[in-house]
C-alpha cells in the first residue's frame, strides 16, 4: 500500500511507470513528473480504467474514497464508467438551467416551424416582459406566483389576449425542460382560472353577401391605381391572405396555359408552414396576364423587382404595402365596416351555405390547419374538389358584379 511520505519520494524516469494501493487504485508517474490517480475494475467481463484526478490535488485519502465509491458501484452492478457519465450530465444540466437558457434552446428547436416574423414576436414578447423577471432564476425554482405575477403586469396595461399567450410560451418552455430533469412540472399549468378572461374573439369585419353587388359598383368606380385594383381582386377570388398576395412571384405559377393552372406557394411563405396549392379559375387566370403585361420591371429584365406581381421600387419591401388593398376600401366608405381580410370569411360563409362543397374543402382552401389526426394532410388534399369550388366562387363573384353593374344601370 501506499504511503504519502512514498508518494512524495516518486521521481519521474524516462518512461512512466506505475505504484498500486491496492483494490484496483494506483498511481501513474508521468516523464514529466505528474502524478495521476487510476481505477481499474472489470464490468460485463471487460477490463476498464477510470482516471481519478491528479496528485497532490487529489490526496491519498480522497483516492482511496473515490475508490472505495467505484467498488461499490460495482457491487450492486452498476458500470462506474457509466455513472460518471450520468453525473457529468446531469452537472452540465444543473449549470445551464436558467429560464432563459431553457427558453432560447426551446426558441431555437421551435424557430424552423415557424415563418420568420412570428418567431420574432415571441423572442420580442419573451424578451420584453419575461426574461427581466425571471430570465436568471433556476427554472426549476420558478413557482406558479412568480409567473402569475408576470402575467398580471401584461393584463395591467390592457394585453390581456398577449397575457394568455406569452403563458402559452412559458408553458412550453417549463414542459421542454421537464424530460431530462431541468424542472419538474410546469408552474403555468393552473394559472388561467386566476387571470382575467381573454376578450372576445373579435372576427374581421366583412362586406355581406347581399352587399356584394354594391361593392362592385363603388369599386369600380374608384380611380386608383390599377395594379392595387387587380390585388384586391386577386385577393378576393384567391382566398389568401393579404401577405400571400403582396409578395407573390411569378415563378409559383404553373401550366398557366393549360387546363391545370395552379399557384404553388411554399411553406416558406405561408403562416402555418405548408405548402399552399390554389387552383385557379379562368378569371384568376386572366387577371394573371393582365398583371404579367402590366409590369415593366419583368418586361425589363429587372429580376429584383420583375419577379414579384405586384412590385413597388420605393418600397423597402420591393413589393406593394399591406395598406394598399384597404386603402381603396376607405376610399369607398368601408373604413371600419369591413377588411381586406374579411372576403375570406366571406367566402367561407357564402361555399358554405351553398350546400355544394364540404366543410373540409373550404378549410384546406383557406390553409385553415386541421387539429390532431387531420393535421397530417398533404398540400394536394382535396385539390380535386377544390379546383371546381374555386370556379364556383369566382364565378359567384362575376355575378354579383354584373348584377350591381345592372342594377346602376337602370
Amino acid at each position: 500500500m501506499l504511503t504519502n511520505i512514498a508518494l512524495k519520494a516518486l521521481k519521474p524516469e524516462a518512461k512512466r511507470y506505475k505504484k498500486a494501493d491496492g483494490g484496483g487504485l494506483f498511481i501513474f508517474v508521468e516523464a514529466n513528473g505528474s502524478k495521476l490517480w487510476r481505477f481499474a475494475y472489470r464490468h460485463a467481463g471487460k477490463a476498464k480504467l477510470l482516471s481519478g484526478g491528479r496528485y497532490p490535488q487529489t490526496t491519498l485519502a480522497d483516492a482511496r474514497a473515490w475508490r472505495d465509491k467505484m467498488k461499490h458501484q460495482l457491487a450492486l452492478g452498476l458500470d462506474p464508467s457509466k455513472e460518471r457519465q450520468k453525473e457529468a450530465a446531469a452537472a452540465v444540466v444543473a449549470q445551464g438551467s436558467t429560464f432563459e437558457e431553457v427558453a432560447r434552446e426551446w426558441l431555437e428547436a421551435r424557430m424552423l416551424s415557424w415563418v420568420p416574423k412570428y418567431g420574432s414576436r415571441i423572442v420580442s414578447r419573451l424578451e420584453n416582459d419575461v426574461f427581466p423577471v425571471i430570465g436568471e432564476k433556476d427554472i426549476a425554482t420558478i413557482t406558479p406566483r412568480d409567473m402569475l405575477d408576470i402575467f398580471r403586469s401584461i393584463q395591467a396595461r390592457g394585453s390581456f389576449e398577449t397575457a394568455h399567450r406569452i403563458k402559452n410560451y412559458c408553458s412550453e418552455v417549463f414542459r421542454y425542460a421537464i424530460p431530462d430533469g431541468r424542472c419538474e412540472s410546469d408552474p403555468c399549468r393552473d394559472l388561467s382560472p386566476a387571470m382575467a378572461k381573454k376578450k372576445p374573439v373579435r372576427h374581421h369585419s366583412k362586406v355581406a353577401a347581399k352587399d356584394l353587388p354594391d361593392f362592385f359598383v363603388k369599386f369600380n368606380a374608384d380611380t386608383g391605381e390599377r395594379l392595387s385594383h387587380l390585388a384586391l381582386r386577386w385577393t378576393i377570388m384567391t382566398m389568401v391572405r393579404t401577405q400571400e398576395t403582396r409578395f407573390a412571384e411569378f415563378e409559383e405559377f404553373e401550366d398557366m396555359d393549360g387546363d391545370s393552372a395552379m399557384w404553388r406557394i411554399s411553406p416558406e411563405r405561408m403562416k402555418m408552414r405548408s405548402e399552399h396549392l390554389v387552383p385557379l379559375p379562368r378569371q384568376a387566370i386572366s387577371l394573371y396576364h393582365e398583371i404579367r403585361e402590366l409590369n415593366v420591371y419583368r418586361a425589363a429584365g429587372n429580376r429584383r423587382l420583375g419577379r414579384y406581381l405586384f412590385p413597388v421600387p420605393i418600397s423597402k419591401s420591393l413589393v406593394i404595402s399591406e395598406n394598399r388593398m384597404l386603402d381603396i376600401m376607405y376610399r369607398m366608405g368601408l373604413r371600419g365596416k369591413a377588411t381586406v381580410h374579411g372576403f375570406r370569411s366571406l367566402a367561407s360563409t357564402v361555399l358554405n351555405e351553398s350546400g355544394l362543397f364540404e366543410p373540409d374543402w373550404i378549410e384546406m382552401q383557406l390553409a385553415h390547419q386541421p387539429q390532431g389526426v387531420r393535421a397530417a394532410y398533404n398540400s394536394a388534399r382535396y385539390l380535386a374538389h377544390r379546383r371546381p369550388m374555386m370556379q364556383w366562387w369566382a364565378d359567384y363573384l362575376d355575378e354579383a358584379e354584373a348584377r350591381g353593374m345592372s342594377d346602376r344601370s337602370l
